[in-house]
C-alpha cells in the first residue's frame, strides 16, 4: 500500500495546538483559516520533476470534535470512491528520477499550487500552501514516497529526513521546530 510510510505534519503554535480552543472545537466544525498551518508555504522536500500537479479542490471545514469526526468517518467510503483527487485533494507529486521514486505532498490549499507537470523543482522551492483539501480533518501536510504513481498498486517507501547527524524519522506526535 502506498501509504505505508506516510507522515502527516500538523503545524502547531508554541503551546502545541493546531488552533486556539473554542466551543466550536468541542461540538462543531471550524473554519480552516483559524488553524496555525492554513496557508503556510509547503516547500519541496527534494529535487526532481513534477509528475502530477492538481489544484481546484475545495478546502473543507475542520473537524476536531468527536461528533463531527464520527460524521466525517461515516462518509469515508464516498471519498474513497471519488478517487485520488478526493483523497489527496490539491497535491503535487515529485519524481526524483525518471522511474521514481515519487514523493506526494497532499491536502494543499485551493489555488496555491505553483508548479505544473514537467516542471523541474529544486529542494526548498515553494510548491503551494498548507490546506485542508481532500480526505483531511484539519489543515496539515500529508507526505509519502512510493515506487509508482499507479495508486492502486503503488508500494510505500520509507522516508528519512536530514537531521543533525544521520537521516532520521520524527517520532509519533513529536513536535519539530523548523
Amino acid at each position: 500500500m502506498g501509504t505505508t510510510y506516510a507522515i502527516d505534519f500538523i503545524p502547531v503554535d508554541v503551546r502545541g495546538r493546531s488552533a486556539p480552543w473554542s466551543w466550536r472545537a468541542a461540538v462543531a466544525t471550524e473554519a480552516p483559516e483559524h488553524f496555525v498551518g492554513f496557508g503556510a508555504p509547503i516547500l519541496a522536500p527534494c529535487s526532481g520533476r513534477v509528475a502530477i500537479a492538481h489544484d481546484g479542490e475545495p478546502d473543507h471545514v475542520a473537524r476536531r470534535s468527536q461528533l463531527t469526526l464520527l460524521l466525517y468517518m461515516l462518509n469515508q467510503a464516498g471519498r474513497v470512491r471519488g478517487g485520488p483527487s478526493a483523497i489527496a485533494g490539491n497535491h503535487v507529486v515529485i519524481a526524483t528520477g525518471a522511474d521514481g521514486p515519487f514523493v506526494l505532498l497532499a491536502h494543499l490549499r485551493k489555488g496555491s499550487v505553483k508548479v505544473a507537470v514537467g516542471d523541474p523543482v529544486q529542494e526548498g522551492v515553494v510548491l503551494g500552501a498548507c490546506g485542508n483539501s481532500g480526505n483531511s480533518t484539519q489543515p496539515h501536510l500529508h507526505i509519502q514516497a512510493t515506487d509508482s504513481t499507479n495508486w492502486d498498486r503503488a508500494r510505500g517507501l520509507p522516508i528519512a529526513f536530514r537531521a543533525t547527524g544521520a537521516p532520521a524519522l520524527p517520532g509519533e506526535s513529536e513536535i519539530i521546530a523548523v
